[in-house]
């Protein structure tokens, strides 16, 4: 009698292959956990590095100083410093949802499924990352206080590259062959 032949997917879990897009999505909203702890941590241990890119995107002082504009600048240093605590409070949020996620993709391929609690986690905080970087620094920085004017703290290219990294993650979190089930 020949014996029934296995499946390709039990086979490899049986030989300790892991999936290939499951495995692609957990290492890289790992990756993107990880840099976004990176920065957190960073504006928190060197709060004033950062504290002054904020004040002076905030401030408009190294735009080209179009009187038509200028009335978006904010001058206030406590309302500068309070624009300053909420992007690291929300870096932190987003850092400790995607470490979670990383946790759970881990998990879950260790057990060979359950893949559905690890994009949805991964989706939150990897939105949370675009949100940050999207809204917050290319649109409301870049284009309502023109920072793309500033030759000394213009942060558009960085906040691009951050943008498109959770993009890109978000896109390979969501393919079709990471498996949705629970």
């Amino acid at each position: 009698m020949i014996p029934k032949p296995r499946s390709r997917s039990s086979f490899l879990r049986r030989a300790g292959a892991l999936p290939a897009l499951p495995l692609a999505a957990a290492l890289l909203t790992s990756t993107v956990a990880l840099y976004i702890a990176l920065v957190a941590f960073g504006n928190i241990t060197d709060f004033d590095t950062n504290r002054a890119f904020v004040h002076h995107v905030l401030a408009m002082d190294t735009t080209f100083k179009d009187p038509d504009l200028m009335w978006r600048a904010v001058g206030s240093t406590t309302l500068q410093d309070i624009a300053y605590v909420l992007i690291i409070t929300w870096e932190t949020v987003a850092a400790l949802v995607l470490v979670a996620a990383g946790v759970v993709w881990a998990r879950a391929l260790r057990g060979g499924g359950g893949f559905a609690r690890a994009r949805r986690l991964s989706t939150v905080g990897l939105l949370m990352v675009m949100l940050l970087f999207g809204a917050g620094f290319i649109a409301i920085g870049g284009e309502w206080f023109a920072m793309w004017q500033s030759k000394a703290w213009n942060g558009l290219d960085a906040a691009t590259r951050d943008f498109m990294l959770a993009a890109f993650t978000l896109l390979v979190v969501h393919l079709p062959g990471v498996e949705e089930r629970v």
